[in-house]
């Protein structure tokens, strides 16, 4: 199978699923940015539940129209130092954080001008802690219609509505298990048993 799916900030569990169980990965490089779409956030584990982490991005009057590929961080606020902090706040008690904790220190210290930069570099980040290969390449024209099975809906979290089995997460004590996180939540958790996991779930398409 050939998938057609987005770059995202530290992708959604799903994501990762269909990566996992695809032939060949096609990242959409090509169309339009939207707010409010894990492009620029990911969702966590925190101690009072679901948290979001939202990369502040620039605004131009272009916006509504503004490539993916164009849209630039606003690095101004020190979102970085404010994202590892609540990752440590969140996963410091996990039994694989200090395992990776080095591997994802400098994704929050280089300043990337571009989103898309970012998100590259934590897909290679994160396949490396995952300890798998995931290849891929990138669309050079955008078309609404594909050959490839389109999974570029993950990108907007709110419809993606996907469910997978429960693991052991920090807080599940309080808030029980909260379902498709990001990649994150599992790979601190799980470790690299998480690539197991990732093959055994079922996908909705």
């Amino acid at each position: 199978m050939d998938i057609l799916i987005h770059p995202t900030y530290f992708a959604s569990v799903s994501h990762y699923v269909a990566m996992l169980q695809a032939e060949n990965v096609v990242f959409e490089a090509d169309d339009h940015f939207q707010k409010q779409t894990n492009r620029n956030r990911m969702y966590i584990y925190s101690a009072n539940g679901l948290q979001l982490l939202n990369i502040p991005i620039k605004h131009s009057k272009e916006q509504l129209h503004q490539k993916y590929r164009d849209v630039k961080i606003e690095n101004d606020f020190n979102w970085q130092k404010q994202h590892f902090k609540s990752l440590e706040a969140g996963y410091r008690t996990s039994p694989y954080f200090e395992f990776f904790e080095d591997d994802m220190r400098p994704i929050f210290e280089k300043k990337h001008t571009f989103l898309m930069d970012l998100n590259f570099q934590i897909h290679e980040i994160v396949a490396n802690c995952l300890g798998i290969q995931l290849p891929y390449t990138q669309t050079e024209e955008y078309f609404k219609e594909v050959s490839q099975t389109d999974f570029r809906h993950l990108a907007n979290g709110k419809k993606d509505n996907n469910t997978f089995e429960t693991y052991t997460q920090v807080f599940d004590d309080k808030h029980g298990f909260l379902n498709n996180l990001s990649i994150l939540d599992l790979l601190f958790n799980e470790g690299r048993h998480a690539v197991d996991y990732l093959k055994e779930q079922t996908l909705m398409k």
